[in-house]
């Protein structure tokens, strides 16, 4: 007997499971909204506690994902300039490439070196209150 719904069963408890824990699945990564306000920096410990790191942004897809998961809100996503000025990196060290700045940014010069998303990009300061979108490859 061959179960034709047996994949898509699978699949069904996969997305239960990510749900329960609080993570949300989109193209092949999990993502997690944390609710508390923190630095940039505290809010990387926090995604990495949870075994992620904050959310790199490879797409336009992606970008409006995070914007739906955000709820419009800003939120710190992980690129930031810290190691040198106007050279923005993602927290894996990769540079960027794909681009979402809100005319007019990046604007902060050696004070605002860390990034937020809400539809689009902005540079803040790092020690601003915020909370943030962590990601992880999602491995079954």
């Amino acid at each position: 007997m061959i179960c034709i719904y047996c994949p898509l069963q699978s699949l069904r408890a996969i997305v239960l499971k990510i749900n329960r824990d609080g993570w949300i699945y989109f193209s092949s990564s999990v993502y997690y909204v944390s609710n508390v306000k923190r630095s940039w920096t505290e809010s990387r410990i926090e995604c990495r506690n949870r075994g992620a790191d904050l959310v790199i942004i490879n797409s336009r897809e992606e970008q409006v994902f995070i914007n739906v998961l955000g709820k419009g809100q800003e939120v710190w996503i992980g690129l930031s300039d810290t190691e040198k000025e106007g050279v923005w990196k993602w927290v894996d060290g990769s540079e960027l490439i794909t681009e979402f700045w809100r005319p007019g940014e990046p604007n902060g010069l050696e004070k605002e070196n860390c990034l937020l998303t809400s539809y689009d990009w902005i540079d803040h300061g790092c020690s601003l209150q915020y909370v943030c979108i962590c990601e992880k490859e999602y491995n079954e």
